[in-house]
C-alpha cells in the first residue's frame, strides 16, 4: 500500500487522470491526500469532485481557501470572481450532495509523523491544537445553522491568534491560517495585503517570514504537507513538504509517495511527459 500527497489540483481533471495512470493507483491498495483546492480556475472541477468523492475512504481531504468559495457560493455567499469557473458544479443535479460533502472535509488532518494542511499552521500552534481547532471549524462547517458561520467566515480580521478568542473571530483566525496564509511576521501575525503576499519566500512583505521558517514554530516535530502558494512551488524539507507547483498555471501537477518520499510530477501540458525520481 502506498499514500500519494497531491498538490493544488483546482479543477484540472486531465492532469490528475494522467498523473493517477502513471503510478498505477488503486483505490483498493493506495490511497491520496489531497491537499484542498480541488476546485476552481480549472476547466473541469465539477469532474474532480465526483471521482475524488467517488474514492471514498481511499481520498482524504483538507479544505482549500477555494473549496470554502465554492461553498459559500453554493449558500448565497460571498462574491464571485470573473476567474470562478464554478457554474458547472453550481447547476450540477447532484449539486446538494457534492457540497454536503465537501462541507464536511476538515481543514487538517494528521497520522503518526505526518500532518496535512491547504496553507499552514500558526508558528504558535503544535499539531494536537491544531487538530482540536479544525475540529472546531468542522463543528462549525456542519452544524445544523453552518449558514451562519458561512456568513460571517470570510475577511481577514483579527489577523492573530489569542487563546482567549470566542465566537466568529476565533473560527476566522482558524480558517484564515489553515486555508489563506503565507507571510507571518515572527511575532505571527498574518500578512494578507501588503505588497508581496502572495509572491514567493525571497520577496516577501517587509518584517515577514513564510509560516513554516519562523524560529521555535512549535508543528516542527511533524511533517507538514501543504499547498496554496504556487509561487513557492515545490519545495521539500525537512519536516515541511510544499506541493503547489502550478499545474493551473501551466506547471506540474506533483504527488509525493509519503512511505518513501519520492516524487512524482506530471506536466500540465497535453504532451508533457511524466517524471519521477528519488
Amino acid at each position: 500500500m502506498a499514500t500519494y500527497a497531491i498538490g493544488d489540483v483546482q479543477g484540472c481533471f486531465e492532469p490528475l487522470e494522467r498523473l493517477l495512470d502513471y503510478l498505477r493507483f488503486s483505490p483498493a491498495s493506495d490511497r491520496l491526500w489531497f491537499v484542498g483546492d480541488l476546485v476552481n480556475r480549472g476547466p473541469a472541477s465539477l469532474e474532480v469532485l465526483r471521482f475524488v468523492k467517488a474514492l471514498n475512504d481511499a481520498a482524504t481531504i483538507v479544505l482549500g481557501n477555494h473549496d470554502l468559495h465554492l461553498v459559500m457560493q453554493a449558500e448565497g455567499f460571498g462574491k464571485a470572481s470573473r476567474e470562478d469557473t464554478l457554474d458547472a458544479v453550481l447547476t450540477a443535479p447532484d449539486r446538494e450532495e457534492l457540497i454536503a460533502w465537501l462541507r464536511s472535509r476538515p481543514l487538517f488532518h494528521v497520522e503518526g509523523e505526518w500532518a496535512m494542511v491547504h496553507a499552514g499552521l500558526l508558528p504558535c500552534w503544535d499539531v494536537a491544537k491544531a487538530q482540536a481547532l479544525s475540529d472546531e471549524v468542522s463543528a462549525a462547517l456542519t452544524a445544523s445553522d453552518y449558514r451562519e458561520f458561512l456568513a460571517h467566515m470570510w475577511g481577514s480580521e483579527p489577523d492573530a491568534w489569542r487563546d482567549d478568542l470566542c465566537g466568529w473571530d476565533r473560527l476566522r483566525v482558524v480558517v484564515n491560517a489553515m486555508t489563506r496564509m503565507r507571510f507571518v511576521t515572527p511575532e505571527g501575525r498574518m500578512e494578507f495585503r501588503a505588497a508581496g503576499a502572495k509572491g514567493p519566500p525571497e520577496r516577501g512583505p517587509a518584517g515577514t517570514l513564510p509560516w513554516f521558517a519562523v524560529p521555535g514554530r512549535k508543528s516542527a516535530d511533524h511533517h507538514i504537507v501543504f499547498g496554496h502558494w504556487s509561487a513557492l512551488g515545490f519545495r521539500q524539507m525537512d519536516n515541511v513538504l510544499a506541493l503547489d507547483s502550478g499545474c493551473l498555471w501551466g506547471g506540474s501537477l506533483t504527488a509525493v509517495r509519503l512511505e518513501d518520499r519520492r516524487v512524482f510530477q506530471m506536466p500540465c501540458g497535453q504532451a508533457a511527459k511524466p517524471t519521477g525520481w528519488q
